[in-house]
Formats: C-alpha cells, sequence, structure tokens
C-alpha cells in the first residue's frame, strides 16, 4: 500500500504524529485508524463477495483488477495469438523512413538513401549522417541553403 514510502519520509511522519497528538493520546489514535482501515478492507472485501454472487457461476473467475485497461489489454494480448501476429507485421515495417520521404516529397526535395550502417556519420553530423543544425559552425565553413520559412506551418 505504501510502497514508495521512504525511511526519511516515515520517520517525519512519526515526528509529526507525536507532535500532533502527543505521546499520551498517540497510541489511542493508531488504534482508531487501524481499526477504520480493518473495516474498511472488511466492506470492499464483502462488496466484491457480492458482486461475485450476483454475477453467477459464469463469473466465477471473474478479478476487479481486470477492469483496469491496461490490465485488461495485457491479459488479451497474451491470450490472443493473431494479436501477436499484427504485432510482427507492424514491426516489419519502418514508419519513420516512410514518414521522411514524404516529407521530403511535400517539400519538393529528393529522399535522401539511407546510409549504411557500418558507415559512421561524419564528424559534426547528427544521426544517420544529417548534419547537426544546432552545432556551432567554423567561420570558413560552406553555408548550407536553410529550409524554406513556412508561416502557416508555425
Amino acid at each position: 500500500m505504501f510502497n514508495d514510502i521512504g525511511v526519511l519520509e516515515l520517520v517525519a511522519l512519526v515526528v509529526l504524529a507525536v507532535l500532533v497528538f502527543g505521546p499520551d493520546k498517540l497510541p489511542k489514535v493508531i488504534q482508531d485508524v487501524s481499526r477504520t482501515i480493518r473495516k474498511i478492507r472488511d466492506f470492499s472485501d464483502s462488496a466484491k463477495q457480492d458482486i461475485r454472487d450476483e454475477l453467477g457461476p459464469d463469473f466465477k473467475d471473474f478479478e476487479f483488477e481486470d477492469l483496469n485497461p491496461k490490465t485488461f489489454l495485457r491479459k488479451q494480448l497474451d491470450q490472443n495469438d493473431d494479436l501477436r501476429d499484427l504485432k510482427e507485421l507492424g514491426d516489419s515495417f519502418d514508419f519513420r523512413k516512410d514518414m521522411s520521404d514524404l516529407a521530403d516529397t511535400v517539400n519538393g526535395s529528393e529522399p535522401v538513401p539511407a546510409p549504411a550502417p557500418a558507415a559512421a556519420a561524419p564528424s559534426g553530423a547528427g544521426p544517420a549522417g544529417t548534419p547537426d543544425l544546432l552545432k556551432k559552425r567554423e567561420p570558413g565553413a560552406a553555408r548550407e541553403e536553410r529550409p524554406p520559412y513556412d508561416a502557416d506551418a508555425t
């Protein structure tokens, strides 16, 4: 329940509780809080059992954690082999390359062929051999033409 509370936070909470309630009343407050938590858990368990009884025998293996969308999807993906095939098919496509080719076509420039994976990027270049526009240029270096400014795109 309190997995992300560290030792220092726990010590700070104890010191704060002693200061607020005092050492005389602190044991009674702890008993009251633990009794309340126990009652809430009992109420929750009985409500879950009532729901399971009302759903009938078809839902005897129903878990309330399955109502969480992430848990539900993870369970469905693990059980369904057809979805695994779709994932493998999706992994075979290179959407980044397709999008960069589309952007080059829209901008009217030639698509840049992908460099060989073993080739090292030249100095001052970013990933895949593209020039790094954020790096400072040397004063004697030739200036490249800047891409056109599109006021509608900003």
